[in-house]
Protein backbone atom coordinates (compact mmCIF):
# COMPACT_ATOMS: atom_id res chain seq x y z
CA UNK A 1 0.00 0.00 0.00
CA UNK A 2 1.41 3.67 -0.48
CA UNK A 3 0.67 6.84 0.00
CA UNK A 4 0.89 10.51 -1.77
CA UNK A 5 0.80 14.24 -0.50
CA UNK A 6 1.54 17.60 -2.27
CA UNK A 7 1.02 20.50 -1.94
CA UNK A 8 -0.63 23.61 -4.13
CA UNK A 9 2.17 26.29 -3.12
CA UNK A 10 4.66 23.58 -4.91
CA UNK A 11 2.43 22.50 -8.13
CA UNK A 12 2.77 20.15 -11.16
CA UNK A 13 2.03 22.64 -13.47
CA UNK A 14 0.62 25.88 -13.17
CA UNK A 15 -1.25 27.63 -16.25
CA UNK A 16 -2.18 31.45 -15.92
CA UNK A 17 -2.86 31.72 -20.06
CA UNK A 18 -6.87 33.07 -19.22
CA UNK A 19 -7.53 36.37 -17.81
CA UNK A 20 -9.03 36.53 -14.20
CA UNK A 21 -7.74 32.86 -13.83
CA UNK A 22 -5.33 30.97 -12.05
CA UNK A 23 -4.92 27.29 -12.04
CA UNK A 24 -2.35 24.91 -10.64
CA UNK A 25 -2.65 20.87 -11.19
CA UNK A 26 -0.94 18.35 -8.83
CA UNK A 27 -1.25 14.78 -9.32
CA UNK A 28 -1.45 12.04 -6.63
CA UNK A 29 -2.65 8.42 -6.85
CA UNK A 30 -2.44 8.74 -10.63
CA UNK A 31 -5.17 11.30 -10.73
CA UNK A 32 -5.31 14.97 -11.39
CA UNK A 33 -6.03 17.30 -8.78
CA UNK A 34 -6.61 20.84 -10.24
CA UNK A 35 -7.19 24.36 -7.94
CA UNK A 36 -8.79 27.14 -9.50
CA UNK A 37 -8.68 30.91 -8.42
CA UNK A 38 -11.28 32.72 -10.54
CA UNK A 39 -11.56 36.71 -10.31
CA UNK A 40 -14.71 38.44 -9.61
CA UNK A 41 -15.90 39.60 -13.72
CA UNK A 42 -14.28 35.91 -14.88
CA UNK A 43 -16.76 34.89 -17.33
CA UNK A 44 -15.72 32.14 -19.65
CA UNK A 45 -17.52 33.51 -23.13
CA UNK A 46 -14.98 36.71 -22.19
CA UNK A 47 -11.93 35.09 -20.79
CA UNK A 48 -11.75 31.98 -22.08
CA UNK A 49 -13.81 31.58 -25.23
CA UNK A 50 -11.11 33.61 -27.27
CA UNK A 51 -8.52 31.61 -27.01
CA UNK A 52 -10.34 28.14 -27.22
CA UNK A 53 -12.87 29.67 -29.97
CA UNK A 54 -15.48 27.10 -29.24
CA UNK A 55 -19.01 28.62 -28.57
CA UNK A 56 -19.14 27.66 -25.38
CA UNK A 57 -16.99 25.43 -23.26
CA UNK A 58 -16.65 22.04 -24.03
CA UNK A 59 -15.00 20.63 -21.05
CA UNK A 60 -16.80 18.83 -18.05
CA UNK A 61 -15.93 19.81 -14.62
CA UNK A 62 -16.39 17.79 -11.44
CA UNK A 63 -15.07 19.42 -8.12
CA UNK A 64 -15.90 21.49 -4.97
CA UNK A 65 -16.48 25.10 -4.72
CA UNK A 66 -14.95 26.13 -1.07
CA UNK A 67 -15.55 29.91 -1.84
CA UNK A 68 -17.54 32.31 -4.04
CA UNK A 69 -20.04 31.44 -6.14
CA UNK A 70 -20.72 30.50 -9.76
CA UNK A 71 -23.67 30.35 -12.15
CA UNK A 72 -23.32 28.03 -14.87
CA UNK A 73 -25.80 28.11 -18.20
CA UNK A 74 -25.59 25.34 -20.58
CA UNK A 75 -26.66 25.49 -24.06
CA UNK A 76 -30.08 24.36 -23.87
CA UNK A 77 -30.64 27.71 -21.53
CA UNK A 78 -31.10 25.29 -18.08
CA UNK A 79 -29.36 27.83 -15.47
CA UNK A 80 -27.26 26.64 -12.61
CA UNK A 81 -25.84 27.74 -9.31
CA UNK A 82 -23.22 26.47 -7.19
CA UNK A 83 -21.82 27.89 -4.17
CA UNK A 84 -19.30 27.16 -1.41
CA UNK A 85 -19.77 23.98 -0.18
CA UNK A 86 -21.41 22.28 -2.93
CA UNK A 87 -20.06 19.73 -5.12
CA UNK A 88 -20.53 19.95 -8.64
CA UNK A 89 -20.94 18.33 -12.01
CA UNK A 90 -20.93 20.90 -15.39
CA UNK A 91 -21.56 18.85 -18.63
CA UNK A 92 -20.17 19.99 -21.77
CA UNK A 93 -22.23 23.04 -23.41
CA UNK A 94 -22.12 25.61 -21.26
CA UNK A 95 -20.97 29.32 -20.49
CA UNK A 96 -19.84 29.97 -16.52
CA UNK A 97 -19.02 33.00 -14.33
CA UNK A 98 -18.46 34.24 -11.26
CA UNK A 99 -21.23 35.63 -9.46
CA UNK A 100 -20.94 38.85 -7.10
CA UNK A 101 -17.58 40.38 -5.93
CA UNK A 102 -16.07 37.16 -4.22
CA UNK A 103 -13.15 35.77 -5.50
CA UNK A 104 -13.90 31.96 -5.77
CA UNK A 105 -11.58 29.01 -5.22
CA UNK A 106 -12.65 25.61 -6.45
CA UNK A 107 -10.87 22.08 -6.39
CA UNK A 108 -11.41 19.73 -9.58
CA UNK A 109 -10.66 16.60 -10.23
CA UNK A 110 -9.48 15.41 -13.76
CA UNK A 111 -11.58 18.53 -15.51
CA UNK A 112 -9.72 20.14 -19.02
CA UNK A 113 -8.39 23.88 -17.19
CA UNK A 114 -5.36 24.40 -18.91
CA UNK A 115 -5.65 22.17 -22.00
Amino acid sequence: MSSESKSFSKPDQEFTQFNNAHMVHVNVGGQRVIKITLKPGWKWSNDVKPQIGTDSCQATHTGVIMSGKICATMDDGTEIKYSAGDAYHISPGHDAWVEGDDQVTAYEFGGMWGE
